[in-house]
């Protein structure tokens, strides 16, 4: 089976990048496909950001608002769902466009990663949990070195989830996570990707651009949103916009404290965002305050990676 060409739009959020994936699928008959972990669940359209219909302009957009917020959706499942939605717009002749600040979700989609299905052993996970509260991360660490030296070098003693995770993984499989992670990019080519990432050079300027996003999500309903999901589901999906809020719903603080605070975090997220996507040299960056049509340069890039042979 020949890669599908895929165009990848990222980038922090607030930058800009549903205008610009559903301006290139205008320009080369695409279709979008959601890469943010938020957005696949109902009932928080407005803290999610996501996009509204008169915004799509009449272009398909999938794995938006389909999940209830008490249902679980690992990175194992997106990416089965989202590869059988892009080869079902690419079989129809469209160009699958994928949009969207999840780092995790874009990475294992773009680098065609493989993820084997596994049974949570849920007695196994209590007892290395006790063990960890037992003898500490530092010795923990030491013991994982003995079998998986390498991801017990890359774990920070904090990390206590992905330590624990470390020694389920391989007493469960009999293989370390290194092991895994070698495995799970040995397999199918699915994807040709292309990385266009959208952001501002002048970080200020995106963060102008993140409060006032909030201001908007605000004036759009987001506190009777956030009231009515932490009312319906106990906020099973802890989405920016809602945790913040919750606060002020119990009386712990004002309302301006709280929209503060969901801004300070929102811009926050935006950080770790882009140290994520710094990461990866393939991303084409486009500095939204630089370039003077930013939509023209992402189709120039789309255009000659489209004739481009494959590989």
């Amino acid at each position: 089976m020949s890669s599908i060409k895929t165009v990848f739009i990222v980038g922090p959020t607030a930058s800009g990048k549903t205008a610009l994936g559903i301006s290139l699928a205008e320009r080369f008959s695409g279709e979008v496909v959601s890469a943010d972990s938020m957005q696949i669940y109902k009932g928080i359209h407005i803290a999610s950001a996501a996009p509204e219909t008169q915004e799509m302009r009449g272009i398909p957009h999938h794995m938006l608002e389909f999940l209830e917020p008490t249902e679980s959706f690992s990175v194992a499942d997106y990416v089965t769902a989202a590869r059988g939605i892009i080869k079902d717009i690419e079989s129809r002749g469209k160009l699958p466009i994928a949009v969207g600040g999840t780092g995790l979700y874009i990475s294992s989609l773009a680098d065609n990663t493989e993820y084997t299905e596994e049974k949570t052993d849920y007695e196994l996970r209590k007892r290395l949990e006790c063990r960890f509260d037992e003898i500490g991360a530092e010795q923990m660490l030491k013991e994982l070195a003995e079998f998986d030296p390498n991801t017990a070098a890359r774990l920070h003693p904090n990390n206590r989830r992905r330590i624990i995770r470390a020694f389920e993984v391989y007493r469960t499989t009999g293989k370390t996570i290194t092991e895994q992670n070698a495995a799970s990019h040995t397999g199918e080519k699915y994807i040709e990707p292309l990385l266009i990432g959208v952001t501002y050079r002048d970080r200020e300027k995106l963060y102008e651009r993140i409060n006032l996003r909030v201001d908007i999500m605000l004036k759009n309903g987001l506190l009777e949103e956030a009231k009515t999901a932490l009312l319906n589901n106990g906020g099973a999906v802890q989405a920016i916009g809602h945790k913040e809020l919750s606060g002020y719903f119990e009386g712990k603080c004002s309302l301006d404290e709280a929209v503060e605070n969901l801004k300070r975090q929102t811009r926050r997220y935006a950080k770790r965002q882009l140290t994520w996507f710094n990461r990866d040299s393939r991303i084409n960056w486009i500095y939204a305050d630089e370039t003077k049509d930013a939509a023209a340069f992402a189709a120039e890039i789309t255009e000659k990676f489209l004739e481009r042979e494959e590989p």
